[in-house]
């Protein structure tokens, strides 16, 4: 079977597809034949050797897969052989073949196709995490997406109208018309506007309630300031980090300069919250996720839940997708198919 892999770092050349043998699930683990599997952000950022959680080069990379079961372990129920299903993977989705415990398994719903299904798991479990169990969202408040036309921002923009709040969003002039369509309230193009000037304008001076963050650095400053009373900042990525123009330990040196630390007692005089989001450190928790994901699912039945796919890659054109997500020109989920 084909994986994906990271052979060293460097650019979308190190990308290479390789065969290896088929896998073999040990106790209590299926086979999934993936059908489509997820590419995110942070395997951007493990290509250029600046996500802290990555595995070692060469390494095998994804989050997130949909397929079928064809293989199980003795100690599964055989009911589960052949269903189609969707699954979070500690590393290695983005291959022909992967191996997970039946604990990080779901049922695909028959109204999703397998590559929704692939933008499902990571997307809208961190959207939730942040909105819901851990910012407390409510329907008379306000939320700034930063990066809304990603795969996160769609998630949260649709879990956010769902609960009834207003959304401000940052993404570039060509993304706006789309936003609106999918219900985004207030677009600021962060390219040719000051986006905190222009949200400062848009609320009268008040701030929102809550922002959401994938970029860390400065901007984390920024959001900060940008918080009415009672508001909350939620840092889930350091995008940041990958600003063109510096390397390796360059970037994180800036991007840690530039980060703002906050003191409890300033916290406190503030009515402010931060917190930060980081699903790939959730493993522990599959009692939780698996409430949260049928929650979602809950969603996705009511027909408010519409995982958005931009665009389809084969395996061979991994460098393309990966510079297609660099440059920041997808709206929602890039997926890959073997």
């Amino acid at each position: 079977m084909k994986q994906i892999v990271i052979t060293k770092k460097g650019g979308p050349e190190v990308l290479k597809v390789k065969e290896v043998s088929d896998l073999v699930p040990n106790p209590g683990e299926v086979r999934i034949s993936v059908r489509a599997t997820g590419l995110n952000f942070a395997d951007i950022m493990t290509r250029m050797g600046v996500y802290p959680d990555a595995p070692k080069f060469p390494c095998v990379v994804g989050y997130e897969v949909s397929g079928v079961i064809d293989k199980i372990s003795p100690s599964v129920d055989p009911k589960w052989l052949g269903k189609e299903v969707l699954a979070i993977s500690k590393f290695k989705g983005q291959a022909e073949q992967v191996v997970v415990p039946l604990d990080q398994v779901f049922e695909k719903p028959k109204s999703m196709s397998f590559e929704q299904a692939a933008a499902f798991p990571v997307n809208y479990l961190t959207a939730y995490q942040i909105l819901i169990a851990m910012g407390g969202l409510r329907s008379n408040e306000t939320l700034l997406i930063h990066n809304a036309g990603g795969g996160v921002g769609l998630a949260a923009l649709e879990i956010a109208n769902h609960i009834g709040a207003e959304t401000f969003g940052t993404a570039s002039q060509g993304k706006h018309e789309f936003l609106k369509k999918k219900g985004l309230k207030h677009a600021i193009d962060y390219r040719n506007q000051d986006w905190k000037a222009e949200l400062l304008k848009l609320t009268q001076g008040r701030g929102v309630d809550m922002i959401m963050d994938p970029i860390g650095g400065k901007n984390m400053k920024w959001s900060y300031q940008a918080l009415s009373s009672t508001g909350r900042v939620a840092l889930f990525g350091l995008s940041t980090a990958t600003e063109r123009g510096l390397n390796g330990k360059l970037q994180k040196i800036k991007m840690l300069f530039q980060t703002p630390i906050f003191h409890s007692f300033q916290l406190l005089l503030a009515n402010k919250g931060v917190f930060g989001v980081n699903m790939a450190r959730l493993w522990h928790e599959k009692r939780k996720i698996r409430l949260w994901v049928d929650d979602l699912m809950e969603g996705q039945r009511q027909g408010w839940i519409n995982p958005h796919v931009d665009k389809v890659f084969s395996f061979k054109d991994i460098g393309e997708a990966h510079s297609y997500i660099e440059e920041r020109k997808n709206i929602g989920k890039v997926i890959l198919i073997p």
